[in-house]
C-alpha cells in the first residue's frame, strides 16, 4: 500500500492520471447530448473577451471545463494539495490555467493573482465550498474576490442522465459517457465594494442559494437524486484524499 501511494504521488503517475482524466471529460462531452440553459449572459461576456467570476460546487468539478467557450482565457483557483496538482494538469490539457491557493493556504497570494487575471480580461473560476466544505455552503472567498474586482459572479452547475454520486465529502458527481446532459447558469450576482448593512452575507447567501437551486434543477432534469447540503455549522475535518480546488 505504501509503495502504491508513493507511485501515485510521483510526477509520472500524475502525468498519466491527468491525461486519462482529460480524456474522460472529452469522452463524456463528445458522446453526450448537451443542453445549456440561461447561458446567454456569460457566453456574451466570453465572446466579447470580458471578465467575470465563475462559481460552481466542488462536487460538480468534473465537467467544469466544458462550461466555458473554447479559447476563453481561464484561471482556476486550485489548492496546493497533491490531488490539486492532478487537477491543474488536467485542466491544462483543456487550455485552462491554474492559480494555486485556497482559503486555508496561500489565500492572499491566490486572490491577488486572480485579481490580476480578471484585470487582463480573463475568467476567474472558484469553488465557494472548497477546499474542505461544508458541502454546498458558500465561504467568504468568492464574495471577497467579487467585492474587490467589482465583477459579477455567475453560478453554474451540471448533471447527466447517466452517472454516479460518490461517497466523498463533496458528493462528487461522476458523469458517464453516452448521457443526456444539462449545463445550467444562474443569473449574475454583484457584490458591493463595501460590507454595509450585511451586504456581504446577503451576497454569499444569494450565491449559495443560486448554486443549490440550479444544481437541484439539473439533477431533477436528469432524474438524479438530489444532493443535500451539509449543515453550515458542521465541524470540518481535513479531507486527506480530497481533490481540493
Amino acid at each position: 500500500m505504501k509503495l502504491l501511494k508513493k507511485i501515485l504521488k510521483s510526477d509520472g503517475a500524475k502525468v498519466v492520471i491527468s491525461l486519462l482524466a482529460a480524456g474522460y471529460i472529452w469522452l463524456v462531452y463528445r458522446t453526450g447530448r448537451w443542453q445549456v440553459i440561461n447561458g446567454e449572459a456569460p457566453h456574451a461576456l466570453m465572446s466579447a473577451g470580458k471578465p467575470f467570476i465563475l462559481a460552481f460546487w466542488h462536487g460538480r468539478l468534473l465537467m467544469m471545463p466544458i462550461s466555458v467557450q473554447r479559447k476563453t482565457p481561464v484561471h482556476v483557483m486550485i489548492s496546493h494539495h497533491g490531488d490539486g496538482e492532478i487537477i491543474a494538469r488536467t485542466i491544462k490539457r483543456w487550455g485552462q490555467e491554474s492559480i494555486r491557493g485556497s482559503a486555508t493556504k496561500g489565500a492572499a497570494a491566490a486572490v491577488k493573482q486572480m485579481l490580476k487575471a480578471l484585470k487582463k480580461g480573463e475568467v476567474a473560476v472558484i469553488t465557494p465550498d472548497g477546499p474542505r466544505g461544508p458541502r454546498m455552503r458558500a465561504q467568504e472567498g468568492v464574495v471577497r474576490l467579487a467585492a474587490m474586482s467589482g465583477l459579477p459572479v455567475y453560478p453554474v452547475s451540471f448533471s447527466t442522465t447517466r452517472g454516479k454520486t460518490l461517497g466523498s465529502w463533496d458528493r462528487f458527481f461522476l458523469a458517464a459517457p453516452f448521457s443526456r446532459g444539462v449545463v445550467i447558469w444562474g443569473d449574475g450576482i454583484m457584490v458591493p465594494r463595501r460590507d454595509e448593512d450585511g451586504a456581504y452575507q446577503q451576497a454569499r447567501d444569494a450565491i449559495e442559494s443560486s448554486l443549490n437551486a440550479i444544481t437541484q434543477t439539473a439533477d431533477e432534469m436528469c432524474e438524479q437524486e438530489a444532493v443535500v447540503p451539509e449543515p453550515r455549522d458542521k465541524q470540518v475535518k481535513p479531507h486527506k484524499k480530497a481533490a481540493e480546488l
